[in-house]
């Protein structure tokens, strides 16, 4: 027996003793922060006495964890519940594996206080299937208030001012702008530059992955714009891991980061305060609108007898007093719009007011970096495009085209 299926068969052995009244929570919250906001969760459970059984993978990114999850399913031992992202609750609910969690969506209204667009993927079929914990947003310039001041620049509003900037940085003998060499991060740029030239591009060339929008002139220019940002970055970027770029930023030895709110988790922990020590602003041309990641809890069809312990871990994870909590740890905003935002930092509270002005717009997407764009094959299409560009001197018009040939074949 291979190691795969002696794991799997362990684990199977291990949660034959999971009583009706317990869940067992599949996640990849393992760091310090995120694993303290799992034990409000999971002492919120025991005041209601249900117990809970941990089922922690580590990995930010949560693959180990999904890797663990259909080795799982496939040996017909899926666990209560498990934590993932938009496009992986799709996937699952598309299996008709997962449960219905209609009755306390519906006696809590889920449905006044959630997004819509996050109730599209916490939504299957008009029914609830998953409980949405955060909102991430991918799609924020970091920078160094020091730096800035000593250098006389304010956050820059649009890609001249940011190019501007990043010159200036690079006559005082600092790294313009920090990156990490991983396709993710790559695209995580990308997809902001995409959203930069306008609102309406990001609708139809990543959320319908058009033909007719990928072959616009707005998609060679958005390689256009990677190319130049590519030039502020330094030569050891390739394989460097998101925070120690975000450490760069903090220790003052580059001026600027494009990354997620999670950052602000890295700047905490430095003692330095986001929004004041460490600016922040959304990357220059997406003012008004929002991309977003979530991560939702979603629920197993594992049987009648764990349908009340499931109902109570989703109401758990939708209370206002978990979703405070755990968001002000893990540096994202509720899912719930309803949470008051006086207890967060600046940035977050920047987050709030410009996700409620987004949704009234119609401005709110989901991330293709962050699994909320596309399914994984289209997705990776995306990426290693992306990265293929940013890692070589292949021209815009070259990448434009291996794009639109790349997305055409994983939609077959």
């Amino acid at each position: 027996m291979n190691k795969l299926l002696c794991g799997v068969a362990f684990a199977a052995i291990l949660t034959t003793g999971v009583r009706a009244d317990d869940v067992e929570v599949l996640h990849w919250w393992t760091s310090g922060g995120e694993a303290a906001a799992v034990q409000v969760l999971k002492g919120d459970l025991e005041s209601k006495s249900v117990g809970w059984v941990d089922m922690a993978v580590a990995g930010g990114g949560g693959e180990a964890a999904m890797t663990t999850l259909r080795a799982r399913v496939t040996a017909g031992d899926p666990p209560t519940a498990a934590q993932m992202l938009g496009m992986d609750v799709r996937q699952w609910a598309e299996e008709g594996l997962l449960g219905n969690l209609d009755a306390v969506a519906t006696a809590e209204g889920w449905d006044a206080v959630v997004p819509p667009a996050v109730q599209a993927f916490g939504k299957y079929d008009g029914h609830w299937v998953a409980a949405p914990v955060n909102m991430h947003r991918p799609h924020w310039v970091w920078a160094n208030a020091k730096l800035f001041a000593d250098n006389g620049l304010s956050m820059p509003s649009n890609w001249d001012e940011f190019f501007a900037a990043a010159d200036k940085l690079k006559e005082a003998g600092v790294i313009p702008v920090a990156m990490g060499g991983q396709p993710w991060q790559e695209a995580t740029a990308w997809e902001a530059v995409i959203l930069s030239i306008s609102p309406e591009l990001y609708q139809k060339a990543i959320i319908e992955a058009d033909a007719e929008a990928l072959a616009s002139p707005e998609i060679a220019q958005s390689f256009d714009i990677m190319r130049k940002l590519r030039g502020y970055v330094d030569d050891n970027f390739a394989g460097r891991d998101w925070n120690l770029a975000t450490q760069m930023v903090i220790k003052g030895e580059a001026g600027m980061q494009i990354m997620g709110d999670w950052a602000k988790g890295e700047i905490s922990a430095a003692g330095l305060t986001p929004g004041v020590d460490i600016l922040c602003d959304v990357v220059p041309g997406t003012q008004g609108s929002f991309l977003f990641n979530t991560d939702f809890f979603a629920m197993f069809d594992v049987g009648d007898d764990k349908t009340a312990a499931q109902q109570s871990l989703a109401s758990s994870v939708m209370s206002p007093v978990f979703q405070e909590t755990f968001n002000l740890t893990k540096g994202s905003i509720p899912a719930r719009t309803d949470v008051p935002g006086d207890k967060f930092d600046a940035c977050a509270q920047k987050s709030m007011a410009d996700l409620a002005e987004a949704t009234d717009a119609g401005h709110l997407y989901g991330s293709l970096a962050h699994g909320h764009g596309q399914p994984a094959a289209i997705q990776r299409a995306y990426l290693d495009v992306v990265t293929q560009h940013f890692n070589s001197d292949m021209s815009s018009a070259d990448a434009q085209a291996a794009l639109i040939d790349a997305v055409a074949a994983a939609k077959m």
